[in-house]
């Protein structure tokens, strides 16, 4: 499965017995798969079949499906009357309850569920077998337009990872220039403490931490191979954004201890610090287009 985003649109139409309706599937972005429906009242088993089919073709993402019956042609709409009146009558009793003037919402009223009477739609037995091909076929249509999005979201992060190496090399390149600094910064530091006469253990370890402050070599090696299992993971099938979020996680930790690392430090090791932060802007807009890949 190619990399894939997770919003899409799509539509199609379909006829059962004499009624035309139309079924649409919406998708965004969402941690989890998250599905909702708008469908007739009398559709419990219709909804039942579509989840499992939509669990099998989708992997993330708000999931909306919406399917409607076209009433242009069919027998006139018959009200719920015992609905739509107790709703009313409800809403009164509670306004007089609440010392308010307020009068209920008619649109509203006849957006409820059930406010017509379900026998425009036809049975539920006669839904899914007409039905469930349509989602197929827009479900098929929806991936296909969530698969031309995340091919142009694929070429995009592997600019970024590109960008982020060249980043890296430019670190290495000024490497050797941090490795003086901290070289003539801990040679200054053992001249005072001498002279001020510092406990030995003192001079140890404050020489072993600064020696371990000194070289960014571990974070610019862990840096490139999260680079290149990001890479990898662009070319590998199924659902990857969450190893990928991960991964640009990591990707920022690794710029944040080399920032830290180099932080106060003059002349040319201050190419490090402009490289650093080039590196989490590539990460940032990494991130923006992650956070919609399935």
């Amino acid at each position: 499965m190619p990399l894939r985003s997770m919003t899409g649109f799509a539509q199609v139409k379909g006829q059962v017995k004499e009624l035309a309706f139309n079924l649409s599937i919406k998708s965004v972005n969402h941690r989890f798969l998250d599905i909702h429906f708008r469908l007739p009242a009398n559709a419990d088993a219709l909804e039942m079949n579509l989840r499992r089919v939509l669990k099998e073709k989708l992997a993330r993402g708000h999931v909306d499906v919406v399917l409607s019956f076209d009433q242009a042609g069919a027998p006139a709409v018959a009200l719920n009357k015992q609905l739509v009146l107790g709703y009313v009558q409800a809403f009164r009793a509670a306004a007089v309850e609440a010392g308010i003037a307020a009068e209920p919402d008619l649109n509203a009223v006849l957006r409820l569920p059930g406010a017509f009477d379900a026998a425009m739609a036809p049975a539920g037995e006669d839904l899914s077998p007409v039905v469930l091909p349509k989602l197929e076929e827009a479900l098929d249509a929806l991936n296909k337009m969530r698969a031309t999005e995340g091919q142009a979201m694929e070429r995009e992060l592997r600019e970024r990872m590109a960008h982020l190496l060249a980043a890296s090399a430019e670190v290495r390149k000024h490497r050797e220039a941090v490795l003086k600094n901290y070289a003539e910064r801990l040679q200054t530091r053992m001249q005072e403490w001498m002279a001020n006469a510092v406990e030995q253990d003192r001079i140890v370890q404050e020489a072993a931490l600064l020696a371990d402050r000194s070289d960014i070599q571990e974070e610019i090696v862990r840096l490139e191979n999260h680079v290149r299992h990001f890479l990898a993971l662009l070319d590998a099938t199924g659902e990857v954004g969450k190893k990928l979020d991960f991964l640009l996680q990591e990707l920022n930790r690794e710029a944040n201890t080399l920032l830290s690392k180099t932080s106060g430090l003059a002349g040319e090791a201050m190419k490090i610090t402009e490289a650093g932060l080039a590196m989490k802007s590539e990460i940032e807009k990494a991130r923006e287009q992650v956070q919609n890949i399935e």
